[in-house]
């Protein structure tokens, strides 16, 4: 026995929405056999969530292309991923000054046993070795991540970071996904139809996903093309 038609277009809208992808009323039919729905309740229950606004639509010729709506979702924002990679260059400042305190405290070693007593330069030698393994330790510690934050506020921060980097790589998909759908067969050039709807890729603005995801944290990045 088939599902009622209110029934059938709340599994419609769940998978529709759990899809978040461009799709037609062959794919949502396909997928949907298992609740035993014919295509044409798909196709009427598709149409009345896109004529309600629960989802939208685009047609294209005879066909046409279904979304969840986009608005139910948290969107990245770039001026808090912005900010992130403003952190990660002052965190690299900070990392440049250990090196440089390093290398002048190595410097002075050598210039004290030079010029001091054999004792002298014993105490010296202890002294300024126990300062560079501090230097070392800390320097260390930047190397491996540890930032100069409380680790909740670190904790905030990187959660946020990987949320917004998860929410962009998800949008960066459906965008090429229902791109694809529309050019395939489209007989503009595409360059020129880019242009003509006003679209822009992050690489037109200077914005690479990539250089944000390399600031993941390493258990938590992606391989890249996923």
């Amino acid at each position: 026995m088939a599902p009622k038609s209110d029934n059938t277009e709340a599994i419609v809208l769940k998978f529709v929405n759990e899809q978040n992808k461009p799709l037609n009323s062959q794919n949502v039919a396909d997928a949907l056999q298992k609740f035993n729905l014919k295509k044409t309740a798909v196709q009427k229950s598709l149409d009345t969530l896109a004529d309600s606004g629960k989802i939208s639509f685009k047609e294209y010729g005879k066909q046409k292309i279904y979304l969840a709506r986009q608005d139910q979702f948290d969107i990245p924002n770039s001026e808090e991923l912005n900010q992130m990679k403003e952190a990660n260059t002052k965190l690299q400042e900070q990392l440049a000054e250990q090196k440089r305190a390093v290398s002048e405290v190595e410097g002075e070693i050598k210039a004290l046993q030079s010029n001091l007593t054999l004792e002298h330069i014993k105490e010296k030698d202890t002294k300024l070795t126990k300062e560079v393994k501090e230097l070392e330790d800390k320097l260390e510690k930047l190397r491996g991540g540890v930032t100069l934050v409380k680790p909740e506020d670190r904790k905030i921060i990187e959660q946020m970071f990987s949320e917004k980097i998860s929410q962009w790589r998800k949008r960066k998909r459906i965008f090429k996904d229902l791109w694809d759908t529309i050019t395939e067969n489209s007989p503009k050039d595409i360059k020129e139809f880019k242009e003509e709807l006003g679209l822009e890729y992050d690489e037109d603005v200077g914005v690479n996903l990539q250089s944000f995801i390399d600031l993941l944290p390493h258990s938590k990045k992606r391989p890249r093309g996923q």
